[in-house]
Order: C-alpha cells, then sequence, then structure tokens
C-alpha cells in the first residue's frame, strides 16, 4: 500500500491524497460505504461502482467470523471474489463488538472473550487470531484489535483500557509480519488511536502508535457518546501527531457535517451506517436538505429526488414514487434511498476534494453545511 499526498488546504488541515492498493486507487478524502457481512444493505456491487462511484467497502472481522465463515471465504478465494467486488475492502477488526456487545463479551491480556450474539457461542478473539481472520477474509487494509470504550469512562479506566490496546496492537503488527497473505495481493494493517475524550491519554496512544511505524492510522472510540465538540477536539489532539505522509481513519464517523468538520482537522477516511441505516427509515440525504420522505408532503410532489446529483437514482426517480415506495414497503424503496444516500456521501468527499484542490475548501464548507443539514 502507498499512499500519496497531493493538495493541502492553506485555511484548514484539510488534504487530498490517494491510497494505492493492489484492488485500485482510493481518493481521499473518501466515505467508505459499510458492508459488515460482505453486502452493504440494500445494494449490490455493480451499483456501488456505477451509481455510487465507492473507491472502497468496509466488513467487519467478527460478523464474517460468525457467518459465512473463514472456511467458505477460503475456498471462495476470499472476500472479493466471494461478493464480486474487485475494489479495495477494509476489515475492522472486532474491536467495536466489545463496546456494543460489553454484556456478550469479557476482556482478558490474551484478548476478548464473545459470546456470539447468534447461538451464544463462545470464541476468542486474540491479537493474532483476529490477523489470521482477516488474512482469511483477504481485505487490502487490516486493523489491529482494540478495546472501544464507552464516552463516559474514568481516565483511568481509558488509561489502563488504552494500555493493553497498545500491546494487542504490538502482538497483531508481530503476528502480521510473520505471516502472508492467502490470495496473491498484499495487505496493510492499520493501527487504532484510543483514549476517550481524555486529551493526556490520546496523546500517549498516538505517539506509542507512530513509535510501532504502523502503513495508517485510524482514531477510534469517537462517536459513541461524546458530544460532536467532544468528537472535533480529540481530533484535533491527535491528527497533528500521526505522520502526514501516511493515512487517517476516523472510525464510525458519521452525519455529513461530522464528515466536513473532519476532513478540515485532517481526517482522510470515514465510515458509517448512518447513510444506508436511515435511508431504511426513510431519512433521504440530498444536496438541499435532509429529508424524511414518508411525509404527507412529498404525496403529489414528482420532482427528482435530489435534482443536484448527477446520478441515475437521483434523477430519474420523484420524492412521490419514493415515498410511495418507503410506504407500501416495497424492497425497491429500500434500494433507491440507500443508494441516494451513498451518492450524496460520495458527492460530498468528491466535492470536498475538488475545493480542496483550487483553495476553496473552507468558504464552501461554511456555505454548504447550513444548506445540506436543512431539514424539510
Amino acid at each position: 500500500m502507498q499512499f500519496h499526498l497531493d493538495y493541502t488546504d492553506a485555511a484548514t488541515d484539510a488534504r487530498v491524497g490517494r491510497i494505492v492498493t493492489d484492488h485500485g486507487v482510493i481518493e481521499t478524502p473518501t466515505f467508505m460505504p459499510v458492508g459488515t457481512l460482505g453486502s452493504v444493505k440494500a445494494v449490490e456491487p455493480r451499483e456501488l461502482s456505477r451509481d455510487i462511484d465507492a473507491d472502497i467497502i468496509l466488513g467487519n472481522t467478527y460478523h464474517l467470523f460468525l457467518r459465512p465463515g473463514t472456511d467458505v471465504l477460503e475456498t471462495a478465494g476470499g472476500l472479493h471474489q466471494f461478493m464480486n467486488w474487485d475494489g479495495p475492502i477494509l476489515t475492522d477488526s472486532g474491536g467495536f463488538q466489545v463496546f456494543s456487545l460489553g454484556h456478550r463479551a469479557t476482556l482478558s491480556e490474551e484478548g476478548v472473550e464473545f459470546q456470539n450474539h447468534i447461538d451464544g457461542d463462545k470464541h476468542l478473539f486474540t491479537p493474532e487470531t483476529v490477523i489470521d481472520i482477516q488474512r482469511s477474509i483477504g481485505s487490502d487494509i487490516m486493523m489491529v484489535l482494540d478495546e472501544c470504550p464507552a464516552a463516559d469512562v474514568t481516565k483511568q479506566y481509558a488509561r489502563t483500557s488504552n494500555e493493553l490496546t497498545l500491546r494487542w496492537a504490538e502482538r497483531c503488527k508481530k503476528h502480521f509480519d510473520a505471516t502472508d497473505p492467502l490470495y496473491g495481493h498484499e495487505q496493510a494493517l492499520f493501527a487504532i488511536v484510543q483514549g476517550v475524550v481524555y486529551p493526556e491519554v490520546r496523546r500517549e496512544s498516538a505517539r506509542a502508535l507512530v513509535d510501532m511505524d504502523f502503513p495508517g492510522y485510524a482514531i477510534g472510540g469517537l462517536s459513541v457518546g461524546e458530544t460532536h465538540e467532544e468528537m472535533y477536539d480529540m481530533v484535533e489532539v491527535v491528527a497533528p501527531l500521526l505522520p502526514t505522509d501516511k493515512p487517517r481513519y476516523l472510525m464510525g464517523v458519521g452525519t455529513p457535517e461530522n464528515l466536513l468538520e473532519n476532513v478540515a482537522r485532517g481526517i482522510d477516511t470515514f465510515d458509517c451506517v448512518m447513510p444506508t441505516r436511515n435511508a431504511r427509515n426513510g431519512t433521504i440525504f440530498t444536496t438541499q436538505g435532509r429529508i424524511n420522505i414518508k411525509n404527507a408532503q412529498f404525496t403529489q410532489d414528482h420532482t427528482p429526488i435530489d435534482p443536484g446529483l448527477e446520478n441515475p437514482v437521483s434523477q430519474n426517480f420523484t420524492k412521490s414514487y419514493l415515498r410511495h415506495l418507503q410506504k407500501t414497503g416495497e424492497i425497491l424503496g429500500l434500494q433507491l434511498a440507500s443508494i441516494q444516500n451513498l451518492a450524496f456521501y460520495l458527492w460530498l468527499m468528491k466535492t470536498a476534494r475538488e475545493k480542496i484542490a483550487s483553495g476553496d475548501f473552507k468558504s464552501w464548507k461554511d456555505d454548504i453545511i447550513p444548506q445540506i443539514t436543512h431539514r424539510w
């Protein structure tokens, strides 16, 4: 994996770059659609590249380990072949499940034992096994095992947790270096900075991981209950400590305004379930604001879903029709809404890249946020 930094913004810390992988180039800043189980919900891989213009998608190590399982993935030739997606894939390590499945997870120095949410069977994830699982998946970018504490833990817990995450990161890197890819393409391993909302712990985490010399760095443990301002503050603490010549990934974030504010703080890649989850609930992101498509005001609205996007779904289907599909529970409604929302997120990142390159990013960001956050 290579990272090329092409432009930096004079007024902010925003940057434009390219992550080069064996499965293609990722233009940054970018948003990664979430395909937890090897599927971006309601969107097929062909639509991801054709209608949404996605460079990379995300899968989840914990969920793919449970279903379909590493034996199926290995006989298929890896996740790329299994799901017929020829672009880059990033996989989370399962660390977020320590947070989201906390009542089912037990931490120790060795790793984390899960009682899985499907049948209750127990599985031990260690720093070494999560590397092996991600080798079986074949993702282009792999993540270290980490603990993702809740936002309200004490500073002492945050420090103790971070120290464990650092030891796990070192073990992950050692095992990564001792093993080989399975499918003929290179894989890269990213570290994860933790520390909750405590600047001192965040600095300790970032400096220790930079000393380990990973090819990329993620900022984890945000968007888990803290305020947006706390999130921005932590990014401002961590980003300047990370190498400028390596990609920066903010995990699990977030709203359109979150993306732009963190691009301004030097972040390169993002992921979040929000565009597809909100689509299934009837919330549509557009270039003119956020719409609850189930509202009666759209019953007779025969204008395109989003005239501001040059996209077959945005241009060729009306708000009235999409409302009808959502109200009647037609599966097509979920598909069209998901494509629209993801296309909007990718358009937002593409436009940000263009504005950074032209030197207009800050003024554009300040103007566009009130527009895209308007509710109607």
